[in-house]
């Protein structure tokens, strides 16, 4: 039985009309200077609203009146961070009509680089996080891995770590960096695997706590698993022109004020063909974790940490997601940096 033409035209120019009204909306949401900052500062980071208000200095009620327009033109997305949303921008799907319109916008607005306004107002936001974070460590120190246990306890993924570790194949000769380890028994559980271990942490206070934690398990008379200790952040090892095998970040993540920054600084901090192994919390709505665990992220979406590590150069490789009882998923992931970029030695 064939089509009715009649319907078929009246469908095609519906069709047609919902076409040009997306495209309106979108070149709409373009023709606006300050529209177009918040795009380039959405670029690889989220904010939330105040913080986007204080960044590019407006009112929240026409800042919201902005990314409204955005929102309709599909070019920002939310998410929820406990009581508080978050903007960034929209993850563009193939079937989007709009999808070549939207590509060369964003390929254009990357090209400029960030006036010096909205880059020191990043950088400020990125630091109040960070004080955030190191205040909450000076003060919980004490219960900090207690309090973490709560959430993700570590037996319940070691296995799975250590099964991802033996397939990474590495050498005991390997430079291997873990980033944040605190009391975990993790750092000492390196220690039988490698020989030249390093330990990252910009708070004094749980960097001391790693140390004691490793010399109660090994020993203090242990000599055959020296561990190097460092106070600081990633910048601080580019700084002295360290390079690795294998970066590990256990449940650390959530706890940095920009991630995309890391990632950025994990591809640098890598030899060709080195990885970077991710563990940490799937995203969640549990808001309690930031006044509990100082958690400045409520975890991850598998998009973001892609997302992240293409635009550091960083190929994704295993993943394994492990749910818990109580209601959060650990996500474990793995990127390799596979380019042919000079290494810093």
């Amino acid at each position: 039985m064939s089509a009715n033409p009649q319907t078929i035209d009246i469908n095609t120019r519906l069709a047609s009309a919902n076409c040009t009204d997306a495209l309106t909306r979108v070149f709409k949401a373009l023709a606006d200077p300050l529209r177009l900052d918040i795009l380039r500062l959405l670029r690889t980071e989220s904010f939330g609203v105040l913080e986007l208000c204080r960044i590019v200095s407006v009112r929240q009620s026409a800042l919201s009146h902005h990314l409204k327009i955005l929102a309709q033109a599909g070019l920002v997305s939310t998410r929820r961070e406990g009581n508080s949303i978050f903007y960034r921008r929209a993850l563009l799907l193939t079937d989007d009509p709009q999808l070549a319109v939207k590509q060369s916008a964003f390929a254009a607005l990357d090209q400029l680089t960030l006036r010096g306004e909205l880059a020191r107002g990043v950088q400020q936001i990125h630091d109040e996080r960070s004080e955030q974070s190191l205040l909450f460590f000076e003060r919980h120190a004490e219960r900090f891995l207690e309090k973490q246990e709560l959430v993700a306890e570590y037996a319940n993924y070691r296995d799975t770590l250590h099964d991802l570790l033996d397939d990474l194949k590495l050498p005991k000769q390997a430079d291997v960096l873990e980033v944040g380890p605190g009391e975990s028994p993790l750092l000492s559980e390196l220690t039988s695997r490698f020989h030249r271990l390093t330990a990252l942490d910009n708070s004094m206070e749980m960097l001391n706590r790693a140390r004691s934690a490793l010399t109660q398990r090994l020993g203090a008379d242990d000599t055959d698993h020296p561990v190097e200790f460092i106070h600081g952040d990633t910048r601080a090892a580019l700084a002295q022109n360290l390079v690795f095998d294998l970066l590990i970040y256990n449940m650390v993540l959530h706890h940095i004020p920009s991630p995309r920054e890391t990632f950025e600084d994990c591809a640098q901090l890598l030899r060709s063909g080195g990885s970077l192994l991710l563990i940490d919390l799937s995203h969640h709505d549990q808001d309690w974790v930031r006044e509990s665990c100082g958690d400045l992220w409520l975890g991850f979406t598998e998009q973001d940490l892609d997302a992240w590590a293409d635009d550091a150069g960083l190929t994704s490789g295993q993943r394994v997601y492990l749910g818990l009882r109580n209601g959060f998923q650990v996500q474990m992931r793995v990127f390799t940096r596979t380019d042919s970029t000079t290494d810093i030695n």
